[in-house]
Order: structure tokens, then C-alpha cells, then sequence
């Protein structure tokens, strides 16, 4: 994977759930169910995607974290996207519905969420700590960003103002991390002069 390509993969998930995420009610009413479920509808292929961030950059510089960190990716994708259905999908559709329920729907939802919080938080954690073996002060900027912007993921999922911000930290700091200690590219050597023959 080209570090263009890379670079587009750890950070559009997070700009793009950001750009959604200004448009999330603090609070879910009858009067912002619709849009609440239909939000959390379309970020439903998005939220696994912000797995990617920890797990490219940390196999780009160890193969076997980067399995570790890619289980801890799927556990996050698993558990954050049944509080994405429980919690976004389900309470919007019931609370458009008037149907009671969130009660029980909003504690579940939190609890699977954070377990995918949690598991998203470590690898981030890993990915960050292999990440800087490149170079502890190259990696510094990327890897406060990526811990800070994970942790208020998980304080804040994606509500504004905090929420957003957090996707953007994750976003510029994956970013960061894939250009500042990314493999760099090997230096061609010079050409060496063809023996002739005697």
C-alpha cells in the first residue's frame, strides 16, 4: 500500500464520522429521532473503519503487534458497532416510535461500547508504542494525538464539540504517525559500472 493510500485510510474514517458528528443531537427527542437513527445508519460502515488507523501504522513496523493490535481492531469494530445499533440505530427508531424502551436499550448500548472503547484505546496504545521505535521524538505529536483523540472517543463517541475534535486529533494523528515514522524510502543507489569483458 502506497503511504498516499495509507494516509487516505487511517484518516478519511475519522474526518468523515467528524463531519457527521456536527450534525449529532446532544440529546435524542422525538423531534431528532429521524435524523439520530438515520446518522448512526450511515456511519454503521464507518465506525469499524477507524480500526485501520492502529492497525496500518503498526504493521508497517511490526508484524506480529500489528496482529495483536489487529485483533484488539476487530474487538473494538465488533463491540462500537453494537452500541452504534443499539444505542443510535435502535434508540432513534424507538424513540421515533414513542415506544418506551431506552431504559434498557441506552445501558446495554453503553456497556458493549465500552468494551469496543477500551479494545480501540489499546491498540491505539501498541500501535503508538511500536510506531515509536522510529524515533521517540518523531513519533511524540502523532502519538499524543492518537491517545488523547482515542480516550475522548471514548468520553465522547461523536457528539459535538468533543466527540468531532476527537476525530479530528485521530485523523491528524494517524496522519502523523504514517509520514513521520513510516518506512522511508529507500535511497536508490548509484549506478555501479558494468565490468567489460577482457
Amino acid at each position: 500500500m502506497t503511504r498516499y493510500l495509507t494516509i487516505c485510510a487511517v484518516a478519511l474514517p475519522p474526518l468523515f464520522t467528524a463531519a457527521l458528528g456536527l450534525t449529532h443531537p446532544a440529546v435524542l427527542t422525538v423531534e431528532d429521532a429521524a435524523h439520530w437513527q438515520m446518522m448512526h445508519t450511515v456511519l454503521l460502515p464507518v465506525f469499524p473503519l477507524l480500526a485501520l488507523g492502529p492497525w496500518l501504522v503498526a504493521r508497517q513496523h511490526d508484524r506480529a503487534v500489528g496482529v495483536v493490535v489487529g485483533v484488539l481492531a476487530y474487538v473494538y469494530a465488533c463491540f462500537y458497532t453494537s452500541l452504534d445499533i443499539l444505542a443510535g440505530i435502535a434508540g432513534g427508531a424507538i424513540k421515533d416510535a414513542e415506544a418506551g424502551g431506552l431504559g434498557i436499550v441506552f445501558p446495554v448500548a453503553g456497556d458493549l461500547g465500552a468494551i469496543g472503547s477500551y479494545a480501540y484505546i489499546a491498540a491505539t496504545a501498541l500501535a503508538v508504542g511500536v510506531a515509536s521505535r522510529a524515533g521517540v521524538m518523531r513519533a511524540l505529536p502523532g502519538a499524543v494525538l492518537t491517545l488523547v483523540g482515542s480516550v475522548m472517543f471514548w468520553q465522547e463517541h461523536v457528539y459535538r464539540p468533543w466527540g468531532v475534535l476527537s476525530m479530528v486529533l485521530l485523523a491528524a494523528g494517524w496522519t502523523w504517525l504514517v509520514v513521520a515514522t513510516g518506512p522511508r524510502a529507500a535511497a536508490p543507489s548509484s549506478p555501479t559500472p558494468r565490468s567489460v569483458g577482457r
